[in-house]
């Protein structure tokens, strides 16, 4: 199926790892303490990923030793621990297709526009630094389990973000793998057995196919756990105009609602509103698109606005209080929480997507918990 590579090019000093790698660029939103803490740490990948000059940061990085060049091809087995569990995967280049190729499997819809600052920093910098999160079905977690056991790791280090960020105070261990090795070789021969699946990052794999990329920089793993990807809203209606409108049971607490049940909360108080209609189909049975159909339209509102700032903002199940804070602020009027979508709801939309690519996941869907730190690898890309 998908044929991969060790990677090379660029990879922290080891003695300043954890002040180097950075959330990824998409979760850190101007103006907020995030980018203020990481854009005051000299070594933080922040300047190149979302600096005004990527090229001149990488350079300097590289110039006082931040960044390190690594020539021999290798894979990165990367662990991830936290309170509520452990994920492994690995950081691997693995080859460019066509999405009609079949070999690397999309479950959202790409907007050239909205890869163009990535596009513009990767041909200023050389460099492929955000992995594109990929799923799996090959069974990989036994070449991973031999090269932890085969050598120390080359990085150990708990994030910190002055407590700015979701990735806080994780406990992250990578280990080098050499390609050419028997388990390099095992783990190569293991992922070339079946697709990739896309889980987060389309974006960045639409800029490689853009970019004309050989291979790009993908984290690989069988494991994921997916949180609802909750959203604040201000309507062209308000809520409070239509919430006579609306099939609504108060409730005690703003929290996660049960599978095809909305949790909403503004400053008059909060209810559960439950879906008036669940179809059968892949797509519209997902509780994103029955929220857009059964609520948006009485708020006033579109399919292309649900990436307009004015009317929606985007946070994780962890963080209801966060989105509370903001209809408190009177910034949005309302907050949603909805239930996470699952593993078997987001590969059967992917799988169905083979045969008609009009079927993708609805923007905005899923959320992967938690995000892959970037900067732990910089591929230096090869085009065609």
């Amino acid at each position: 199926m998908v044929a991969t590579i060790g990677l090379t090019g660029l990879r922290p000093d080891p003695a300043r790892v954890s002040k180097i790698a950075s959330p990824p660029y998409d979760v850190i939103k101007p103006g907020t303490p995030l980018e203020r803490f990481l854009a005051s740490e000299r070594d933080s990948l922040f300047h190149i990923i979302l600096g005004d000059a990527p090229g001149e940061a990488r350079d300097r990085m590289v110039a006082d030793g931040a960044l390190l060049e690594d020539r021999e091809p290798a894979y990165y087995v990367y662990e991830q621990a936290w309170s509520e569990g452990r994920r492994t995967g690995v950081f691997v280049a693995a080859e460019v297709s066509p999405y009609d190729a079949k070999q690397v499997i999309r479950h959202e819809k790409t907007f050239d526009d909205k890869v163009k600052g990535r596009l513009a920093m990767r041909r200023a910098t050389g460099l492929h630094i955000g992995p594109v999160f990929v799923l799996t079905r090959a069974s990989i977690a036994g070449a991973l389990e031999a090269a932890k056991r085969e050598s120390e790791p080359m990085y150990s280090f708990t994030s910190e973000f002055g407590g700015f960020s979701e990735l806080e105070r994780i406990e992250n261990k990578v280990w080098r793998l050499s390609e050419t090795s028997e388990t390099g070789r095992a783990l190569q021969e293991a992922l070339s057995t079946e697709p990739l699946y896309i889980a987060d990052g389309h974006h960045r794999y639409h800029a490689s196919l853009l970019n004309q990329q050989t291979h790009f920089l993908c984290y690989v793993t069988e494991e994921a756990v997916i949180q609802a990807y909750n959203r604040v809203i201000n309507g062209l209606r308000p809520f409070s105009e239509i919430a006579g409108e609306l099939p609504l049971t108060p409730v005690d607490s703003f929290r996660t609602p049960p599978k095809h049940c909305f949790c909403i909360y503004t400053k008059e108080g909060c209810w559960e509103l439950r879906a008036q209609h669940v179809p059968d189909d892949v797509v519209g049975r997902l509780d994103c698109a029955i929220l857009e159909r059964e609520l948006y339209p009485k708020l006033g509102l579109t399919h292309d606005m649900i990436v307009d700032p004015k009317h929606f903002d985007y946070y994780s199940e962890a963080a209801l209080d966060e989105m509370k804070a903001a209809v408190d602020r009177g910034d949005y009027d309302m907050a949603v929480a909805l239930h996470p979508v699952s593993l078997d709801e987001l590969m059967a939309v992917a799988d169905a997507g083979l045969e008609d690519p009009e079927i993708v996941m609805p923007e905005k869907s899923t959320f992967f918990q938690p995000k892959i730190l970037s900067g732990l690898f910089l591929y230096r890309y090869a085009t065609s």
